[in-house]
C-alpha cells in the first residue's frame, strides 16, 4: 500500500495532466463543452423532481429539488468513478503493457477526474440553495473532509475492482447492475425517516447512504455531519483501502500479459 501511496505523490503531475486530458476528452467536439458538466447533474435532477414530485407525488421533504441536488451530486461522483475506474486497466492498452508505468494510476485518474465535474458543479448547488432562500452556513468547512473520506472509499473499491476486472471481465457488466440496486438503497430520493425503524441498521452496512447523510447535513440541514458516522466510514474506508491496494498489488504482476 505504501508503494502505491508513494507513487501517487511522486507522479502527481502525471496524474494532474492526464485528469485534465480526461476532461478535454469527455467534451470534446461538443458545441457546449465544459457546460455539459453542469448541465448533466441538472438534466437528471430535473427528471428525478419532475417524477418524484410532481407525478409520485412525494413531498415528505421540504425544498426536495434541492434535496435531490445535494444527494445526487456525489452519487454521480461514486458511480460514474467506479465504473469508469473498474474499466481502466483492461481498457489501458499500450500503457499497461509498459514495464515503468504505475498501473494504478489510471483507476486514480478515473476517481478524480470526476471529483472534478462534482466540484465544478459544487458553486451551482450553492448559487441554487441562495435562490431558494437556503444560506449556507459554516459547516461547509466539514466538506471537504467528506470528500476526503469518501474519496478514500471509492478509490480502494476502484483499485480492487480495476485489478479483479482484468481476470474476470464480467465484473464491470455485473457492477453496472448492482450500481443500480445501491443508489436506491442510499437516501438519495427518500429522506432516511421513510425507512422502517426496524430497517434503519442496514445502513451501518451502506457506507455511501451515510455520506449522502452527511451531505444532505451539510448543504440542507446547516449542521456538521455526526461524528460517529464520520468516525465509522472512515474506519470502513481505511479498511477499503488498504484492502484495495493489497488485491491490487496481488494481481498487478499479470496485467501485462492480460490486457
Amino acid at each position: 500500500m505504501l508503494r502505491n501511496v508513494t507513487e501517487m505523490w511522486r507522479f502527481r503531475t502525471l496524474i494532474s495532466a492526464l485528469v485534465g486530458r480526461h476532461l478535454n476528452a469527455r467534451y470534446r467536439g461538443s458545441v457546449l463543452g465544459f457546460v455539459w458538466s453542469f448541465l448533466n447533474p441538472l438534466c437528471l435532477i430535473a427528471v428525478y423532481a419532475l417524477v418524484f414530485k410532481y407525478y409520485i407525488r412525494f413531498n415528505q421533504v421540504d425544498n426536495y429539488t434541492l434535496f435531490l441536488f445535494a444527494g445526487l451530486l456525489p452519487w454521480i461522483w461514486f458511480s460514474t468513478g467506479i465504473l469508469e475506474a473498474t474499466a481502466s486497466i483492461s481498457g489501458g492498452g499500450s500503457l499497461i503493457t509498459k514495464a515503468m508505468f504505475p498501473a494504478h494510476i489510471l483507476p486514480t485518474v478515473s476517481v478524480l477526474t470526476n471529483l472534478a465535474n462534482f466540484l465544478f458543479a459544487i458553486p451551482l448547488l450553492i448559487g441554487f440553495m441562495l435562490v431558494l432562500g437556503v444560506t449556507p452556513t459554516w459547516n461547509l468547512i466539514a466538506l471537504p473532509f467528506v470528500l476526503l473520506n469518501e474519496g478514500l472509499f471509492l478509490l480502494g473499491l476502484s483499485l480492487a475492482l480495476a485489478a479483479l476486472n482484468v481476470h474476470f471481465r464480467d465484473i464491470q457488466h455485473i457492477l453496472g447492475n448492482l450500481i443500480t440496486l445501491w443508489f436506491f438503497l442510499c437516501p438519495i430520493l427518500y429522506p432516511v425517516t421513510v425507512i422502517p425503524a426496524k430497517m434503519r441498521f442496514t445502513l451501518i452496512f451502506n457506507p455511501v447512504a451515510l455520506y449522502t447523510s452527511m451531505y444532505h447535513d451539510i448543504f440542507i440541514n446547516g449542521q456538521f455531519p455526526s461524528m460517529l458516522e464520520f468516525v465509522y466510514t472512515l474506519a470502513v474506508a481505511c479498511m477499503t483501502f488498504m484492502v484495495g491496494n493489497m488485491i491490487f498489488n496481488y494481481y498487478r504482476e499479470e496485467f501485462a500479459e492480460l490486457v
